[in-house]
């Protein structure tokens, strides 16, 4: 018996008894069952490590320069105070990146706006816990001033320094080659982007299924072929990364793409347009190891949502303190000029469309909130004549500091509108339910950009909710901090608040 007849009969029998027990877990059976999806980052190890953790390096250096520099005593508690406060910077510092704005300029992330206050958030923290440990012997007056200061500076320097040094040792090493396939909307749009960063490698070109002929768009230089001889060229070119641009409905031909591209060392990266959707915060998460794409969210989600509350509420509080003998003397003020109650209630909508109450000090002799109301006009007869004052300066809205409390408004956010005017201008505006998956706000973006009063027409209306949802779009901290001093600044000349 030869040594092959040998091996087949042992093994014979050892695969049947472990088909019998059943494949391994590890085995793909072709379906979605057992597979996870994981978000990750097409960067060196090297590139993430040192993004992730120069900017805490760099804060808890800087506090250690700035204790020298005036003499402190470094010591056992000293460490201990630096391993705390690089913890603390580890979890607030955004990681720098560039990003690629509107206009097509690149700018670092985060900008000097939002590191300062990240950097804020960081020193309040620390302060706190030095505070709170008993650590406040260790960092004298000056050399704490000292770092207050200093240190943002070093964190803008630290983060222009890390894309330089990223993009430096990128270009040194050997360059990426890469290809896109489908000269598409989205696969023009993504070449054009890989260009202008000379870091991400050298761009070969463009496969399609389409003849050349079809496709003006691209530059005679820009094309490499049909898709039947992309395999034999990723070999031939020794390609790194193969990103597909197709339309999702091709899905039989990037099935067949995908199994000619398995005999290759390549990187395959599928890029659906899904810019072609009307989108609200896209994202990409996992639900339970299965990829999902956001085309419309919340962006108040996480810790930014929990940061957003944290801060109206601290500005509720405060507000209240400041300004709650004013709020009672106005109460007064409204009771004793005309009948009625003190305050109005009237039902809006809320958060993801719940139905809630807000508050108001009462300036018209009437409390309308049934399915036909009436928006206050110029020369109304209903406004008192103090009711006129507290409207034209934003003083009836102060009661609303109660609904920021409760968790039903924010400072910052769409305005809440009547629910008459919801059901009529839901079925008028496209999206206008939108500006719900936030809480809505005291104040808001559209009001800062003079769309603040009576929305008499569709149009009107509709402009208000294009600037909800550009808020809702490019939210941030920073921005809720400019709208409320612009806020500010247009209580007393504002001509459309009546």
């Amino acid at each position: 018996m030869g040594a092959e007849e040998s091996f087949s009969d042992n093994f014979a029998p050892a695969a049947a008894s472990r088909l019998a027990r059943g494949s391994s877990a590890l085995l793909s059976d072709g379906s979605i069952r057992n597979k996870a999806f994981r978000l990750g980052t097409a960067e060196a190890p090297s590139t993430t490590l040192l993004k992730e953790f120069l900017g805490p390096v760099v804060v808890v250096t800087s506090l250690v320069l700035c204790l020298k520099l005036h003499g402190a005593r470094l010591s056992i508690d000293s460490a201990a105070l630096g391993f705390i406060v690089f913890l603390v910077a580890n979890r607030i510092l955004s990681t720098p990146a560039t990003q690629t704005t509107s206009n097509g300029q690149q700018q670092i992330r985060p900008t000097p706006p939002r590191l300062l206050l990240e950097w804020i958030a960081i020193s309040a923290l620390v302060t706190f816990l030095a505070t709170a440990l008993s650590f406040t012997y260790l960092l004298p007056h000056a050399a704490l001033l000292t770092w207050f200061i200093v240190t943002p500076a070093a964190l803008w320097a630290s983060n222009y320094g890390t894309i330089r040094l990223t993009r430096w040792r990128t270009a040194r090493r050997r360059l990426h080659r890469h290809i896109i396939i489908g000269a598409t909307e989205i696969g023009l749009e993504l070449a054009k982007r890989v260009e202008q960063d000379s870091s991400t490698g050298q761009f070969l070109g463009f496969f399609d299924f389409r003849d050349r002929g079809r496709l003006p768009q691209l530059a005679p230089d820009q094309w490499a072929g049909a898709c039947q001889g992309v395999a034999d060229f990723v070999q031939r070119h020794a390609v790194d990364a193969i990103y597909i641009a197709l339309p999702i409905s091709t899905a039989p031909r990037i099935a067949e793409l995908l199994q000619k591209l398995r005999d290759t060392t390549a990187s395959i990266y599928f890029v659906p347009n899904l810019f072609g959707f009307d989108l609200m915060q896209p994202r990409c998460l996992e639900i339970h190891g299965i990829p999902a794409l956001a085309v419309c969210e919340t962006p108040h989600l996480g810790m930014p949502g929990l940061r957003k509350r944290v801060i109206d509420i601290l500005l509720a509080v405060s507000a209240l303190m400041l300004l709650g003998a004013f709020m009672l003397a106005t109460a007064a003020a409204v009771k004793l000029t005309s009948p009625g109650p003190v305050l109005f209630r009237q039902r809006r909508y809320g958060l993801n469309g719940e139905e809630i109450f807000i508050y108001k000090f009462r300036s018209m002799t009437v409390c309308e909130d049934g399915a036909i109301v009436t928006q206050a006009t110029p020369d109304d007869r209903r406004i008192t004549r103090l009711g006129r004052f507290l409207r034209r300066t934003s003083l009836d809205e102060l009661p609303q500091i109660f609904n920021v409390l409760e968790g039903k408004m924010s400072f910052v956010g769409p305005r809440p509108h009547a629910i008459a005017h919801n059901e009529l201008y839901r079925k008028l505006i496209r999206g206008y339910m939108i500006r719900y998956k936030v809480r809505p706000g005291i104040t808001g973006w559209a009001q800062v950009n003079g769309l603040r009063g009576e929305t008499d027409t569709v149009e009107k209306m509709r402009k208000r909710i294009e600037y909800d949802i550009d808020y809702m779009n490019n939210w941030s901290l920073w921005l809720d901090l400019r709208i409320l001093v612009r806020t500010v600044l247009l209580v007393f000349r504002d001509d459309r608040a009546y």
